[in-house]
């Protein structure tokens, strides 16, 4: 016993090494199938035509992450209008999942009264996931660094990434503000410049001669061309 467990260290070794890559943006969502808080899924494929959001923890009841899981559940309707479906993975149990969320529902928080988290919480304690998405980090741990966020679209493409250390919480308004860009991007066939908000000017991704001020265009220099938005 004592030598097969020693035999088996340097293979357990380099499996805790391993580096797993990030799904590039523009490529397919790694599918999965998990047991969840709210059921059994199937994702992406169970959400097919809908935005999604899938924000990762690397375990339960941490003060940040909970924190983030809160801030969710405040903000689940803005991103339900939005016609966004939020998922939360965390390499965790799912009995976990469950305790901590009956918790979570409880409490008050920033003096806001409590919501119900209506968004499911995923299994992931053999991190099958977390490899699949490149969320194991070997340089930091095994799991510290499952705090990655994926935005995907209607198509299941990945459109956006961010990654946030354990020490700082995300930032909700900001995720959605890029949910929101995106959007726009599709369906007006423009740009969002820099600290842009919903609402603001544009930018347009090609010159077009035809395009006169009153149409709202103007030239900023012949290289950026901006249009006013209703």
């Amino acid at each position: 016993m004592i030598c097969a467990l020693f035999f088996s260290l340097p293979v357990m070794m380099a499996q805790e090494k391993q580096v797993y890559p990030i799904p590039l943006i523009g490529s397919d969502a790694p599918s999965f199938t998990a047991h969840t808080t709210k059921g059994i899924i199937s994702f992406p494929g169970d959400y097919h035509n809908k935005w999604k959001i899938l924000v990762s923890h690397p375990r339960d009841y941490t003060p940040v992450c909970s924190s983030e899981i809160l801030e969710m559940a405040q903000k689940q309707d803005d991103f339900e209008k939005l016609g966004v479906k939020l998922f939360v993975l965390s390499t965790d149990t799912l009995y976990q999942h469950q305790t901590w969320v009956k918790t979570l529902d409880t409490l008050k928080y920033k003096g806001r009264n409590p919501v119900a988290i209506d968004f499911p919480l995923i299994d992931d304690n053999g991190k099958s996931i977390s490899r699949q998405y490149g969320m194991l980090h070997p340089q930091i741990s095994t799991t510290q660094d499952v705090r990655g966020v994926f935005i995907i679209d209607p198509k299941d493409k990945i459109r956006a990434i961010f990654f946030y250390p354990m020490e700082v919480g995300r930032n909700l308004d900001e995720i959605e503000r890029t949910v929101i860009a995106l959007q726009t991007s599709d369906r007006e066939h423009v740009l969002t410049p820099a600290n842009w908000k919903p609402g603001e000017d544009v930018l347009l991704p090609y010159i077009n001669k035809k395009l006169t001020a009153d149409a709202g265009v103007y030239y900023i220099a012949p290289f950026m061309i901006a249009k006013k938005r209703p």
